[in-house]
């Protein structure tokens, strides 16, 4: 570590106190509580989707239309009181469409930068696997590096900045299967699905708020959720658990089933989700339950099958839980 001018260290930020934790839960259920007055009955998603906001990371949707992805997205951005863009990717979409582009100005006679739907903090890419895939790198290096590079100058985009991609189903046409590498640039993938019966009937009936964004308030700011990223980067995960999440990684990688297993950097994405989760729930702490919640949707992605597997039926969701069911979570003595 460097020494500061008067010869002190910079000191060392701590693990998060457990005031910190419990006014980040009152955060957490505030952003679930909002979304929900639009998303109806889908309180497990709209908690994924707001544990990758605040780690920092982004979220794929597989789903058909219909089932509220754009509300959703539209939601979530209203309630974190930042603003939200939606891209529709098509085969014909350029990079530049995505990212921003230098355009001439007639009027002043210089060339001026236009940003891209990437400058906001919610950017919902709508059907990602239809686009080519130049433009689907394009924003993939954006949420990687958080920045847009043109004509040598770099610019960052807003701080949070989440993506929520939407695929359909690969037996639709016109689709196309993301590579394993941009796969995981995602932290998290999920679906939405249709509703429960209930719930389902309340969004049917008439004057129902399902879908009105207008009804969502605004109850954060993006400085507020990205305070939280950063205070909860230090909260604190024990080596038992480490060791844990390791096991449950190597455990896919050998399944004979498995041709690409999640990497160290994949690992590394669950223990974040892990931080963020354990403190929505109140706790300065994770514990086993914690990693077996979030496994799958952190894992099951970045889990890539043999080709005699998937013709035998299997899925890469079966091999995750299938390993939860085998490596055994540390005991309570152990941390």
């Amino acid at each position: 570590m460097t020494a500061l001018a008067d010869g002190t260290r910079p000191a060392v930020p701590g693990p998060p106190s457990e005031a910190d934790v419990a006014e980040f839960r009152r955060l957490h259920q505030r952003l679930g509580d909002a979304v929900e007055l639009a998303v109806h009955g889908k309180r497990a998603t709209i908690d994924l989707v707001l544990v990758a906001a605040v780690a920092g990371g982004h979220v794929l949707l597989e789903d058909v239309p219909g089932t509220g992805k754009t509300t959703l997205a539209r939601a979530v951005a209203r309630a974190l009181g930042g603003e939200m863009r939606r891209v529709q990717f098509t085969p014909d979409l350029l990079p530049g469409d995505v990212t921003g582009t230098t355009v001439f100005d007639p009027r002043s006679g210089e060339v001026r930068f236009r940003p891209g739907p990437v400058f906001s903090n919610v950017v919902l890419a709508d059907e990602i696997n239809r686009a080519a895939a130049k433009t689907q790198s394009a924003l993939l290096e954006v949420m990687e590096e958080h920045t847009v590079t043109t004509d040598g100058e770099t610019r960052a985009v807003p701080d949070p900045f989440l993506v929520i991609a939407t695929q359909n189903p690969v037996d639709l046409d016109g689709t196309y299967r993301l590579p394993e590498a941009q796969l995981d640039r995602f932290l998290i993938r999920t679906s939405l699905g249709y509703p429960d019966a209930e719930h389902e009937l309340d969004v049917l009936r008439p004057g129902s708020s399902a879908g009105r964004i207008g009804d969502v308030p605004v109850v954060s700011s993006p400085a507020e959720v990205a305070t939280a990223s950063r205070a909860l980067t230090h909260l604190h995960v024990a080596d038992p658990l480490l060791r844990f999440v390791r096991e449950i990684g190597v455990a896919i990688r050998t399944d004979p089933r498995v041709r690409l297993g999640a990497s160290t950097r994949g690992l590394r994405a669950l223990v974040r989700c892990l931080q963020v989760y354990a403190a929505s729930q109140g706790r300065h702490y994770v514990v086993p339950n914690d990693v077996q919640r979030l496994a799958e949707p952190v894992l099951a992605h970045r889990t890539v099958l043999t080709r005699d597997a998937l013709l035998a039926g299997h899925r890469p969701i079966d091999v995750v839980h299938e390993v939860l069911d085998v490596v055994h979570p540390p005991q309570p003595d152990q941390g």
